[in-house]
């Protein structure tokens, strides 16, 4: 078989980097083999570390959960695109268009960053790190995309969030003084809504964003594939931890079976 499998996903673990929020993963062993001949685990955390999807129910009272994505949304083919950003970075309706390869309806993209590879516990990453405005996500919705992947913190900029001054925050009100430093306005004149980007994506647009994917993004950057990402069939999920796959056929000899 001529098929090349990329992992698009981030390594998950109990120190793994963090959105500045709740409470970390907490991971303890139960049962291990020296004493009990079984190894076993308990996991408590929120599903918003590492590579995940965020539901629409995740940023809007009465709307779709993770559950409600149906399963032709989560896999198919698309593009992966270079749109490498720096510290506050904005990726615009303007990268989207000049991206290559060029992207169609009905693609499953991929936005490769450059962020992935600042994946730590760390300001770069996630109060410095760049984002898509509410703008760059309703082009995504007008050109019909079926999911979308960004390497990078969020499926918003880090300014749209509550490190800020938006919903509970400023939980980080430093990033407000220097924004004014480095840009001479307050930092909601350039992100006047709270998370547009998820809500403009999930909620109007019904597309599945997904964050904080890494791992071999850059050996597909550039490249047409079959992706897959599938969560857990979870009712009431406000998202869920995903293992992304891109899939490559470089002799195309590949076919699926028929099901006869």
């Amino acid at each position: 078989m001529s098929l090349q499998i990329y992992d698009l996903t981030h390594t998950y673990g109990q120190f793994m980097p963090e959105w500045p929020s709740h409470p970390g993963v907490d991971i303890d062993v139960l049962k291990f083999h020296a004493r009990d001949g079984v190894y076993e685990v308990n996991w408590e955390g929120i599903m918003h570390r590492g590579t995940h999807m965020d539901a629409p129910l995740h940023v809007t009272e009465n709307t779709p959960d993770i559950m409600d994505y149906p399963l032709w949304q989560l896999c198919g083919t698309g593009v992966c695109v270079s749109i490498p950003k720096e510290k506050w970075g904005i990726i615009t309706p303007e990268d989207l268009e000049a991206a290559t390869p060029k992207i169609q309806e009905g693609d499953i993209v991929m936005i490769n960053t450059g962020f992935h590879h600042k994946w730590a516990d760390c300001d770069d990453y996630f109060a410095y790190g760049c984002g898509i405005n509410g703008a760059g996500a309703n082009w995504l919705v007008e050109h019909k995309v079926k999911l979308v992947g960004y390497g990078c913190q969020a499926n918003d900029h880090p300014l749209a969030t509550k490190l800020v001054d938006h919903g509970l925050g400023p939980t980080q009100p430093h990033l407000i003084e220097e924004w004014k430093q480095t840009y001479g306005r307050d930092p909601k004149v350039d992100f006047p809504l709270w998370e547009d980007g998820h809500k403009n994506l999930m909620v109007k647009g019904h597309i599945p964003g997904i964050e904080n994917v890494g791992g071999q993004l850059d050996e597909v950057t550039g490249k047409r594939c079959f992706f897959m990402a599938f969560p857990w069939r979870w009712r009431g999920g406000d998202g869920c931890i995903v293992r992304v796959l891109a899939i490559t056929d470089p002799d195309g000899d590949f076919r699926f079976e028929s099901g006869k």
